[in-house]
């Protein structure tokens, strides 16, 4: 299973760095082009497209013992 560390984006219009770090913890950059949500349980990203921004997240993989 793979927990959420960071979540994160660079957009590459404006160089704006955004990180979600709760659920529901919507944010965008200041020229609004990309905005990513989801805090450490979900990765969610707003863009026209993936060139628009340059992944920053990170994420570690657990062991579920059972």
């Amino acid at each position: 299973m793979q927990i959420i560390i960071r979540n994160a984006v660079r957009c590459n219009h404006c160089g704006d760095i955004i990180d979600s770090n709760y659920t529901h913890d919507f944010k965008a950059c200041c020229c609004g082009k990309v905005a990513v949500d989801g805090g450490h349980d979900y990765l969610r990203r707003c863009a026209a497209s993936k060139d628009d921004y340059t992944e920053l997240s990170e994420t570690a993989e657990v062991n579920e013992e059972e």
